[in-house]
């Protein structure tokens, strides 16, 4: 049986991985938010992206048109902020996403605030 490699770059399949997150489960921390989030983009996860962006700054919807996600590195974390780079394609151009992502952890669950 095959099993897909998880997006977000670990070295394990998507079940064990973002997988569990996109069924439900709280992430632990802000670095597997981040992944699953990350993850949830790849898979066009409108839903779960969301519902894991704190209502401060959560938008009205996402675009995925054109967007294409192809690699992703963690650089660094702490409790609450998350640096990466990620790289995507739009329409076929190459692009790179460096940012320091900042969750907060309320009510039960680590949200997603706003990148930087």
């Amino acid at each position: 049986m095959y099993r897909m490699k998880c997006p977000c770059g670990k070295p394990l399949d998507y079940d064990s991985c973002c997988g569990m997150y996109h069924s439900g489960k709280k992430a632990p921390d802000a670095e597997s938010l981040m992944r699953s989030r990350y993850s949830a983009y790849c898979l066009r996860l409108e839903s779960y992206l969301l519902e894991t962006w704190h209502p401060s700054t959560r938008p009205g919807g996402i675009e995925f048109e054109g967007l294409k996600w192809i690699g992703l590195e963690v650089k660094a974390c702490t409790q609450d902020t998350v640096e990466f780079v990620a790289r995507y394609k739009v329409n076929g151009k190459a692009y790179r996403l460096h940012e320091n992502s900042r969750f907060v952890f309320d009510d039960g669950a680590w949200l997603y605030l706003e990148g930087i």
